[in-house]
């Protein structure tokens, strides 16, 4: 550390605004950052080696917070990302209004204008009207301090968020003039134990008797059930209930389960069953228009069940019947007891209807209405799904062979994981997020999935992946262009206009990056060079042609 002894710097040593920052960082657990040092930011980057802050270099502000977001998802640690003034915080904007839509604890620090900048332009570098209103737009919050002690109290601020409430980004911006300025700080500001609200007694009893007594019932896991994918397993074996996940609920029940439907509460089938539920219980979920791909209904099921930490989801959509406001696991644990003992005092009541057969049923509808579409995909993801470990993270980006490919026929279970950009919809997020899981977890396997549309957006993130010298493959499906965009065109009676791209070799572009490649026109082929990609230290671009595999 820089100034002082660590008992100096508890009690009242006089530091930098950019040390205060990263010391308060330190403190609350930050052990890696992602980010690009500027000009305006050195101050800050003076500081992360000597509090053992590691750092990732991306080539693009936006892959830097895709990177910190895809952190976040599978350490369940705060994502930060470091950035300077100006275009470079603008450039991370999209990303943090993709972990606000999923969610996701991010942190994105960033200088800003001088205390007393006048509000007249004075074409100071990277100067813009007003940093904290841009990036209020898509974080829970933007906090500009007023002075060096105020940097700990913000900090302490973002991670009390995270811990107490809905994780979602924010933004941190720390004036020019009080990164450099020093100034007493006294000690460390910590952001206290986790306390996300309890539900009450009187609602788990009315969720326990209404689930209890459920002929039909059904469970609906979004990402807010990733920490009770035990709880939520036990209690759908318990009722006998069947089980849909959103994508970001995507293997939180072991997707090879009797009980699981996967990722489907896209398709009408499934949603026809849902409505025909007497009870459904939602963990975790929005029941959005990105989760169900229509305008939801007025009703979900006889009766609905809400579990979520965040109070407005009980009345923002689909109105809750039953309200269990608090942590996943807690609401799960204490409804799974008082269900039991409901079920025991009704241990003569009528036998209900087998859940395994409507399962396999259901299943074979929904992959049978979708078969000729998903052709071009499902002989190449059985093939990714056959090589790739129990415990492998996908990263998936905003593309047809992502959203109607893999999402339903790629099965991750609870130990593996499953990250894609739901919502906000952003393009460019598989291939920095997968940067960010392999920065995080090095010896796990993870696969990035992309088409070639979309891996466009952040294909410089190679050299970062390159800069890692660690096994990263890239399956790309090329389509020549953006499909969903073509198809859509087409649908409406339009000529396709700008959605069709000349030809790239993405596999000789990774080699250019000083990365391999290879092309894949069969699923054996795919199967082949996936081995081989993951032994090969740095990132591989293996491209397979649609054309080749409809």
């Amino acid at each position: 550390m820089t100034t002082g002894s660590a008992a100096e710097q508890r009690h009242g040593a006089a530091l930098t605004g950019g040390e205060a920052l990263v010391r308060a960082l330190a403190a609350h657990g930050t052990d890696l950052a992602f980010g690009i040092p500027g000009t305006h930011n050195l101050e800050i980057y003076r500081h992360l080696e000597p509090y053992g802050i590691r750092h990732v270099t991306p080539r693009h502000e936006q892959g830097a917070g895709y990177a910190a977001d895809a952190y976040a998802r599978v350490t369940g640690r705060p994502g930060v990302v470091v950035t300077t003034t100006g275009p470079a915080l603008l450039n991370v904007a999209a990303a943090a209004g993709q972990a606000y839509s999923d969610s996701v604890p991010l942190i994105v620090v960033s200088p800003g204008m001088p205390l007393r900048h006048p509000r007249q332009s004075t074409g100071l570098l990277h100067e813009m009207r007003s940093q904290t209103e841009a990036l209020r737009a898509v974080t829970a919050f933007s906090h500009r301090v007023s002075s060096v002690a105020e940097i700990g109290a913000a900090v302490a601020r973002a991670f009390t968020l995270f811990r107490t409430g809905r994780p979602r980004p924010v933004h941190i911006e720390v004036p020019l003039d009080l990164l450099g300025a020093v100034e007493p700080v006294g000690e460390v500001r910590l952001a206290p134990p986790s306390g996300a609200p309890r539900p009450s007694d009187t609602a788990v009893r009315e969720a326990a008797e209404a689930l209890g007594s459920a002929r039909r019932p059904a469970l609906v896991l979004g990402g807010g059930a990733r920490g009770a994918g035990a709880e939520c397993r036990a209690l759908a074996e318990e009722l006998g209930a069947l089980v849909v996940t959103s994508a970001n609920g995507k293997g939180v029940v072991d997707e090879g389960h009797p009980l699981s439907l996967g990722v489907s509460l896209h398709d009408p089938s499934v949603q026809k069953a849902l409505a025909d539920c007497d009870v459904v219980l939602a963990v975790g979920t929005e029941l959005a228009e990105s989760d169900l791909w229509i305008q939801p209904p007025d009703a979900l099921g006889e009766l609905l069940i809400r579990v979520d930490v965040d109070p407005a989801q009980m009345y923002a959509g689909l109105r809750a019947d039953v309200a269990l406001v608090g942590d996943a696991r807690d609401c799960l644990r204490a409804l799974a007891r008082s269900v039991a003992a409901v079920r025991d005092a009704r241990a003569q009541s009528a036998p209900r209807p087998d859940a395994h057969t409507a399962v396999t049923e259901l299943r074979a509808a929904r992959d049978t209405a979708t078969a000729g579409r998903d052709a071009r995909w499902t002989p190449y993801l059985r093939a990714i799904r056959d090589v790739a470990d129990a415990d492998a993270v996908f990263t998936s980006d905003s593309a047809q062979c992502c959203y109607y490919g893999a999402l339903p026929h790629l099965p991750v279970g609870p130990r593996g994981r499953f990250l894609h950009p739901t919502g906000f919809g952003t393009l460019g997020y598989a291939l920095p997020a997968a940067v960010g899981v392999k920065a995080a977890q090095p010896e796990r396997q993870v696969v990035a999935l992309s088409g070639d549309g979309g891996f466009q957006f952040s294909v410089q993130e190679l050299a970062s992946a390159v800069q890692l010298g660690l096994p990263l493959p890239v399956v790309v499906f090329d389509n020549g262009g953006y499909g969903e965009i073509r198809d859509e065109m087409k649908a409406r009676g339009n000529t396709p206009l700008a959605v069709d791209h000349p030809p790239v070799d993405l596999a000789a572009l990774c080699r250019a990056y000083g990365g391999a490649g290879a092309h894949a026109s069969t699923p054996e082929a795919l199967a082949e060079a996936l081995a081989t990609a993951l032994r090969t230290p740095g990132p591989t671009v293996i491209t397979v042609p649609e054309e080749a595999s409809v």
